[in-house]
Parts: structure tokens; sequence; C-alpha cells
């Protein structure tokens, strides 16, 4: 894969192995291979039990590190398996940054060769992510790598995305429609800012991040994104679901129409950002944004 940051650090299986040897020794012969690499991290396999995380930016260091900080206290709370963490790897001369060992967890992405039922997927995922939005928020005074996205609602992005909308406009499909759906992200900025409490938010629940055993939700994975904020901007993945799980979503989680719309109007900018700054590294991601904005554009959903 392309370098997709400007400070991105390389990493390689060699790199690893220099890791696991001065800091994990009895784990260091153990079989390694790569197994899969995003916008922030890239995973390698360590025997059959482990999952290397190697963040890519110094910025997506940090959210290993919060997510070594916090996810032990998110785990005790979830029916579903989350990342348990088992090493807290520390940077060197090779490798500048924060990295992290952690438990392997048995799954596939979800996706139609691993979901039997996408309804029932759905009210799994929103059994999941009520039972995260109701752990309670602890003090948090002095922490301050837990805010949400630019600040938290979406009128703290409203000037990055002009010209995030003008590049994507240039570069996808007509069929796409991105002047419609910047249309439904500006009624979206008129309504009501959110009033609900801050709940703790997993923040990328995309189908990359949710695991399936048995056609059923087994684990949510990557809290990278992990923060504490407003719950509309949770709600935003389901636009990268099928309608029948997006419909068992909103209905079994009781979202109010504005909180809907609010979120559909954070899936149009997390998919207009991406399109916007990955368009030349990382056609995967692209392709996946493209689908979610095809969603909404295609989507008659109405409470």
């Amino acid at each position: 894969m392309p370098k997709l940051h400007d400070d991105e650090v390389f990493v390689d299986a060699e790199l690893v192995r220099t890791l696991l040897r001065a800091q994990c020794p009895g784990w260091s012969d153990l079989p390694l291979r790569e197994c899969g690499s995003g916008t922030d991290n890239t995973m390698y396999r360590l025997g059959e039990n482990l999952l290397v995380r190697l963040p890519k930016t110094p910025g997506a260091a940090r959210s290993v590190v919060k997510e070594q900080t916090w996810l032990p206290l998110i785990a005790r709370h979830l029916d579903c398996a989350v990342p348990e963490p088992l090493h807290a790897g520390t940077a060197t001369l090779a490798y500048p940054q924060a990295w992290s060992i952690y438990r392997w967890i048995d799954g596939v992405e979800a996706g139609p060769a691993s979901v039997t039922d996408w309804s029932t997927f759905g009210t799994d995922l929103a059994r999941s992510v009520r039972q995260l939005h109701e752990i309670d928020v602890p003090d948090l005074s002095g922490v301050d790598d837990l805010t949400w996205y630019r600040g938290g609602t979406l009128q703290d992005c409203a000037d990055a995305m002009p010209p995030a909308f003008e590049r994507c406009n240039g570069l996808v499909d007509q069929n796409v429609g991105i002047p419609a759906l910047e249309h439904l992200w500006r009624d979206a900025l008129s309504l009501p800012e959110p009033s609900a409490p801050a709940v703790w938010l997993h923040g990328d629940l995309k189908p990359s991040n949710l695991l399936v055993r048995d056609g059923r939700l087994q684990a949510m994975i990557d809290f990278g994104c992990l923060s504490v904020g407003y719950p509309d901007a949770e709600h935003a993945t389901v636009w990268d679901l099928p309608s029948a799980a997006r419909e068992s979503y909103w209905h079994d989680s009781e979202i109010t129409e504005p909180t809907w719309l609010q979120a559909r109007a954070w899936a149009i900018l997390v998919a207009v950002s991406g399109i916007s700054y990955y368009w030349d590294t990382f056609p995967e991601f692209v392709a996946e944004c493209s689908a979610r904005l095809d969603h909404i554009t295609s989507d008659s959903l109405t409470r």
C-alpha cells in the first residue's frame, strides 16, 4: 500500500520482529504474518492467539495508548468481545511511537458472506451500542484525548466541509449526487444541537470493525476513535450496512428523527472527507466511502 500520510512511519515484518525481540522475547519466535492495513494502523497476527497493532502516525499512536487505558473498563460492560491489550509497546529509535499487542479475536468482517440475517445483525449492533452508551463516563478532568471529531458537534465542522464537498464533486461519479448530499448536510446544521448527555463512543463502527461468528455479531474492534460525545455521531456508520440492518438498528435504538438526521450528516461528513483525502492513495477506502454515499442518496427510510 502506498504511503497515506506525510508523517507515516514505515512498518514491515522485520521491524515487528525487532520490536518483539527487544520488548517481548517470549513471543518473538512465533509465526508472524500481516493481516490487515487500514488508514491508521498496520496489523500482524502473531502465532494463533495474538495481534500486533502498529500505528502509522504519531496521532494514531495516541489512539493506541487510549485503547490501552480505557478498553479494560469498556470490556467489563459489553456482551460482545472487544480487544484485550496484553502488551503496551514503547517507542524505539526504529519505531518512535507507542504500539500494542492484543489477544486475537476469532471472527470475520461483517458482510454478505458472514451475516446470515441483516435484520438480526442490526438488532445485535443496536444492543451493543446501547450497552456502550450506558457505561458511566468517569471524571475526565485533564484528559484531552477523548474529544469527538473536531470538537463534538456538526457545527464545529461547518467551515471545513465546503472545500471537501467541492473536491469530492470533481472526483466522484455525478450519479452519487454530491450537491444533494451537501443539501442534506446543510439541513442538518439547522437542527438544534444535541442535548443528550455525552456518552462513550466507539466512533468508527463500520463493517470492517464488526466481527461476525456463526452469522451473529461477535466483537467490536479498533477503538482508535474512542471518545466521549453526543450519541448522534455513533449512528453514522449504519449507512455502511444494508437497509434491513439499518432499519432494525433504528427501531431497536429508538432514535428520534432529529438524531437520525444528524447521524446521517455525520455519515456524509466522514465519507466526503475520506474521498477527498484518500482519493490518490487508498482506493479501497474511497470505495467504502462512495458506497456509503450511494446508500444515503438511495435511502428512503423514514420514521
